[in-house]
């Protein structure tokens, strides 16, 4: 028998399931009614108590289906990167096209659902997830179809996520707290705007920049930030391509 050090660590996505689930309230039904209790009301509102209320059943009818809220967290969060749409093709196109379309499809994934900005870093094996490892491994085929060796791959995918999550997750947590203010992101910046520039006046190269995004949509603002920081990564990879491409490999 193996040491309790040696143990396994315990994952949702391999624990075997109980007796068959009941339709009327099937882990599916469960994880569906908790991303829409966590997009309406965040995740401080998440308790396995308030989510059995609005499913009209009891927090012990949930665990008979979800052994803990932890579990509940990594369940929600492959949800919702179920909703991701995967480029046309075996591997998509170009592998530059693909890449850029799921990683804009990861950023607005998380802006449409801030809260798990705060639980990215929580939830355990939630990598585990059969949603989260499909767009993983297809994300590798990707580089390897374009000529990156298996293990290069991988470090690509993961320098991309955390490009991808990095700056997503603090766009979410920006715009979570705008939610909380009741403003609009317009709104916020305007009123920024004087204490900003009074605040750079003896810093000219910032002076000058604020000078220049004055009157802008800040949303845009945003989108360019991630479209250039994503295309100078993806400019990185095509320079090592060159280097470790089918010709050199």
């Amino acid at each position: 028998m193996p040491s309790d050090e040696q143990q396994v660590i315990p994952s949702v996505w391999t624990r075997p399931r109980g007796r068959r689930e009941q339709p009327a309230l099937s882990r599916k039904h469960i994880v569906a009614e908790a991303v829409r209790l966590l997009d309406a009301e965040g995740i401080e509102a998440l308790s396995m108590r308030k989510l059995g209320t609005r499913l009209d059943a009891g927090a012990t009818s949930l665990y008979r289906h979800v052994a803990s809220k932890d579990e509940l967290i990594e369940l929600v969060v492959d949800e919702v990167y179920g909703e991701l749409d995967e480029p046309d093709g075996e591997f998509g196109p170009h592998w530059r096209d693909a890449t850029t379309r799921r990683a804009h499809g990861v950023r607005a994934m998380i802006l449409q659902h801030p809260w798990i900005a705060s639980v990215l870093g929580e939830v355990g094996v939630a990598y585990l997830g059969p949603n989260l490892m499909r767009l993983t491994d297809r994300m590798i085929a990707t580089f390897q179809t374009a000529g990156f060796p298996l293990a290069e791959s991988d470090h690509a995918v993961r320098a991309l996520f955390a490009y991808v999550t990095g700056t997503a997750i603090s766009e979410a947590a920006w715009l979570t707290m705008l939610a909380r203010s009741g403003q609009t992101e317009q709104e916020w910046t305007e009123r920024l705007w004087p204490a900003a520039e009074e605040a750079a006046q003896a810093y000219p190269r910032l002076r000058e920049g604020y000078a220049e995004q004055r009157g802008k949509d800040p949303k845009a603002i945003r989108d360019q930030n991630f479209a250039y920081g994503l295309d100078r990564f993806l400019d990185g990879l095509e320079v090592r391509l060159g280097r470790v491409g089918p010709d050199s490999v």
